[in-house]
């Protein structure tokens, strides 16, 4: 799964303009003799700029403080596990690779019945080799990487069987 960004809340960016545009005036009032309406006009201009301006992705995510992102990316991975279907495999061991690219997040999420047997720590190899890859630029060859390397993973703990079968289809996905 590779999501653009996790949230697209503009709630803080709007808040943050409305609070410098109705500061404004009253500063303006105490340092200048501008007019009423001059004023007004200034402060619809300062707010729409501000609001344009700070609901840009990067600036929208930068508002935000890390720890907050990181949660938003997380709950956004989670119910990506579950919208999806992932959760519903029969033996629990469904795995989703998720990276919000806004929030610079990558997480592996494993269904119950792979999580009992693997710890989160084991994932953290294939979450090392998708983000260099994704550092270098090298989005697809990350996620092969990571995908192989869940696939032994899967492969040591649930290996295949005559009656294994495919529940869920192997696909990437964008959100």
């Amino acid at each position: 799964m590779l999501a653009q960004t996790s949230s697209d809340a503009t709630a803080l960016p709007i808040l943050v303009a409305a609070l410098v545009a109705i500061a404004l005036p009253w500063l303006l009032v105490a340092v200048t003799a501008m007019s009423v309406h001059r004023i007004l006009l200034l402060q619809t201009v300062v707010f729409l700029a501000l609001a344009m301006l700070l609901c840009l992705p990067r600036v929208r995510v930068a508002l935000v403080p890390r720890a907050a992102r990181r949660a938003v990316a997380h709950r956004a991975a989670m119910e990506q596990f579950f919208i999806r279907g992932i959760a519903h495999k029969k033996d629990r061991t469904g795995v989703l690779i998720f990276v919000s690219l806004a929030e610079r997040y990558a997480r592996i999420i494993a269904d119950q019945g792979i999580a009992a047997l693997v710890p989160q720590s084991e994932w953290q190899g294939a979450i090392d080799a998708l983000v260099a890859h994704m550092s270098g630029g090298r989005i697809a060859e990350g996620f092969i990487t990571a995908i192989d390397m869940c696939g032994k993973v899967l492969e040591t703990n649930f290996p295949r069987t005559e009656t294994s079968r495919d529940e869920l289809p192997d696909r990437m996905h964008l959100i």
